[in-house]
């Protein structure tokens, strides 16, 4: 097994669900995306989740696959359904969330960790070219210390109230 595989290419692969995760905490706020709509009674999203959020997560992990378009001429369709696929499974957590009453801010293992992955991963692998299962595994822990260290970074930084 070679590095590049190993490491390198699940790294570059997944860099642009990764930006579209993290960016829109600092370059969202503003409207809810759900404007305040209610289903049955619940916040469809809530306010966390904002026009500007999403749009700023579309444009970044656009912009990630745009960078490594040069290296890797697949990647830029791919970084659309990544990002696509990201906004998705973040949105998913948030409406279930709402669905089952827990508070805006508040941890809901496995999905706060890995929706956004799962689906950006769901969402790309019609166009191929994903790590193979080792890179894959490896992308499955990283994801999982990135989400602790980016989330308690956040929150020290003040861009999150919560450090999760």
């Amino acid at each position: 097994m070679d590095v590049y595989s190993f490491f390198i290419y699940p790294i570059l692969y997944i860099l642009p669900a990764y930006a579209a995760n993290g960016l829109p905490v600092i370059f969202g706020g503003g409207k809810p995306l759900d404007l305040g709509r209610r289903m049955h009674g619940k916040r469809i999203f809530g306010d966390n989740k904002t026009i500007r959020g999403t749009f700023a997560a579309l444009a970044s992990g656009i912009a990630v696959g745009a960078i490594e378009y040069p290296f890797m001429s697949y990647m830029l369709p791919v970084s659309l359904m990544l990002a696509l696929g990201t906004i998705f499974g973040d949105l998913l957590g948030s409406f279930i969330k709402r669905r089952i009453v827990m508070k805006p801010g508040s941890q809901f293992p496995v999905m706060d960790q890995y929706g956004f992955f799962i689906f950006a991963l769901l969402f790309a692998l019609p166009l191929g070219h994903l790590p193979g299962a080792s890179g894959l595994l490896f992308l499955v822990v990283l994801t999982g210390i990135l989400h602790i260290l980016t989330n308690r970074g956040a929150h020290l930084l003040h861009l999150k109230q919560v450090p999760w």
